[in-house]
Formats: C-alpha cells, sequence, structure tokens
C-alpha cells in the first residue's frame, strides 16, 4: 500500500473527515533534501472534520500526526496540512 493511501486511510478512520485530499507532491522536489528515489515523500493534505473545531492550530496539528502514527511520520520528509473545522 503507497504511503499516500496510508495516510488517507488513517485520517479517514480517525477522523471521518467531510473534505479529505492527500496529494503526493514529491515529484516537485526532485533533487532537492529529503528526496528518496521513487518519491513518496512530500505530502499535502487538506482536511476538514468537526473534532477540529475545539481544537487551536498547534493541537490540530498533533492530532494528525498522532493518527498518523510515529513509523509513518518518519517515513515522510514533508508534510504540509491544511486544517479546518
Amino acid at each position: 500500500m503507497s504511503r499516500r493511501q496510508q495516510i488517507e486511510d488513517r485520517l479517514r478512520d480517525a477522523f471521518a473527515p467531510e473534505r479529505l485530499e492527500v496529494v503526493d507532491d514529491s515529484e516537485s522536489h526532485r533533487g532537492h533534501s529529503g528526496y528518496p528515489e521513487g518519491g513518496e515523500s512530500h505530502f499535502n493534505v487538506a482536511i476538514r472534520a468537526p473534532q477540529f473545531k475545539e481544537m487551536n492550530r498547534l493541537a490540530r496539528h498533533r492530532a494528525i500526526h498522532a493518527a498518523l502514527g510515529p513509523q509513518l511520520m518518519a517515513e515522510i520528509h514533508a508534510l504540509a496540512i491544511d486544517v479546518s473545522a
């Protein structure tokens, strides 16, 4: 299973979002630090879920990182997050 699919599955399971978009942006970072051959290292996530309503920005990002888990987070070089309630 691809990392993009793992990210999507884990975020859907954790938050049942109203909106979720996971984009592998690795190719646009080819030649930069942290780019492994084959990609799957740089991701953009846009997520909207009611659980985020009472959280500040830092808490939202921490919740997303926790949902992804330490092993998957260690495999990702960059994760851009656009989160809303």
